[in-house]
């Protein structure tokens, strides 16, 4: 994604997305629990969100309608309202050119369908039907006259498989016709198409098309993707849509629209600081066995997952076993991993110094396990636990300097070293009461030259609990 894209995205003050195959998968149902994060996102940012799609407001599932958004330009735009229901647009069909259509569908053999605003009918049903139909509107009853008391605002076609009918020239000055289905399409108003709905809004709110960015998968997008400032096709959409896209994000299962509004810095991955609520964590637990008693920790192979990786194997492998804490000071940390016992020695699994893993989830609070280093990106074995219990900033401090307000909190409370973030990795925790008495006493011990204990502090072993 350019720099460009990046900077337009700064001027969106409203974000539509198609429904079908864009915030969910049509056959199966499936939507993203990122979608969710998606709309509280943009919501706290204050950007408005809307639905722009083929569908009408009675075939919106409850998991949309929990999203909430703010506007509703259904039936291909033919039909807007806001989230009170107040109306913005309605383009509805006369009963003489219904009547026109029909006949025509009749002189080819077409069943139909008709989109009310409230309600919806079918002419006849049987099994191609069904299986067209059911997925977005369940259980439509059967009414071929269902036009001559309800207004339509659109129709739909249910043609024979593999005979795709074409409006005759006599209906293509007020018709128009966009496929969804391999037996089917939309029969709509020409002065129907999800731009002229998505238009309506921003009319409404005063804005410009440059404010809007919308989602979409399908031919009935190829109008939206004009008119809107920023418009992403969702990574399985149609090809011809995609030549439209100023971008093609990941698909529907991929979080695709997560992605694409993560990289335009329109939202933010939630975060979920694991020290802060270590029983829920999922990962390795370590002990490292040592002759002032036991350390357990639990590793964050989804922060760190290389160094989790390193530090794993080094352990099964017996890499640590006899080796001393070499540099202790208390009320900072304790270091140990070098096979030398000199500081100046130890290697990874890779063979070689491997680069660091920095996340914003997890810090050097008192009691975590982070990396050892001679600068960036030069990791081997070498680790050290954070001992300090105190921390020379106020909670507000910390978050004027850009700490999350729990992280600051944790700290504030705690203790730890918010200096050594994002220049050490922090890639486990301790669990236990009993492991921070243990960390305290190897604290405390007495040091000589180089912050070398004078009596050895020894890891007998370290064992991994899978």
């Amino acid at each position: 994604m350019d720099a460009k894209l990046k900077y337009r995205a700064k001027k969106i003050k409203i974000v539509f997305f198609d429904i079908d195959d864009t915030l969910r998968i049509k056959d199966t149902g499936y939507m993203p629990e990122s979608i969710r994060q998606v709309f509280a996102s943009l919501k706290k940012k204050g950007i408005l969100t809307g639905i722009a799609s083929g569908r009408a407001i009675y075939g919106l599932v409850p998991e949309i309608k929990a999203l909430e958004p703010d506007y509703f330009a259904m039936i291909n735009g033919s039909y807007v309202v806001d989230a009170k229901g107040n109306f913005l647009r309605k383009a509805v069909m006369s009963k003489e050119l219904i009547q026109e259509a029909l006949d025509w569908m009749a002189s080819q053999g077409v069943d139909y369908g008709m989109m009310g605003g409230e309600s919806a009918a079918i002419s006849t049903r049987d099994q191609r039907i069904s299986a067209a139909i059911d997925p977005i509107y369940e259980n439509l009853p059967t009414d071929p006259d269902f036009y001559k008391e309800e207004d339509v605002y659109q129709l739909i076609t249910f043609e024979q498989t593999g005979k795709e009918v074409q409006l005759p020239e006599n209906l293509q000055d007020r018709l128009r016709s966009v496929r969804w289905h391999e037996i089917s399409s939309d029969i709509v108003l020409q002065s129907a198409s999800k731009a002229a709905g998505v238009a309506a809004v921003v009319e409404k709110l005063g804005l410009k098309p440059e404010n809007v960015l919308v989602f979409g998968d399908g031919l009935n997008d190829l109008e939206v993707f004009d008119y809107a400032g920023i418009s992403i096709a969702m990574g399985h959409s149609h090809p011809e849509l995609q030549k439209k896209a100023d971008y093609i994000t990941k698909k529907v299962e991929e979080d695709g629209i997560f992605d694409a509004l993560e990289k335009l810095g329109m939202v933010e991955k939630e975060r979920t600081y694991p020290q802060l609520n270590l029983e829920s964590v999922e990962g390795p637990v370590a002990t490292i066995h040592t002759n002032h008693g036991d350390l357990r920790i639990q590793l964050f192979p989804e922060q760190a997952p290389k160094t989790v990786a390193n530090f794993v194997a080094l352990a099964k492998d017996g890499y640590y076993d006899g080796v001393i804490f070499h540099r202790i000071i208390q009320d900072f940390m304790i270091q140990g991993g070098d096979p030398t016992g000199t500081g100046m020695g130890g290697e990874s699994i890779y063979g070689e110094s491997f680069e660091d893993e920095f996340s914003m989830e997890v810090y050097n609070l008192r009691g975590a396990l982070s990396m050892a280093n001679a600068g960036p990106n030069t990791n081997g074995s070498q680790f050290f636990i954070v001992q300090a219990d105190k921390v020379p900033y106020a909670k507000k401090e910390l978050e004027r300097g850009g700490w999350p307000a729990e992280i600051a909190a944790a700290y504030a409370e705690q203790g730890g070293t918010p200096h050594l973030d994002q220049r050490h990795t922090v890639f486990g925790h301790l669990v236990d009461q009993a492991s921070f008495e243990v960390l305290d006493a190897i604290a405390s011990v007495e040091t000589g030259s180089m912050d070398k204990p004078v009596e050895d502090v020894v890891i007998l072993g370290v064992e991994i609990e899978d």
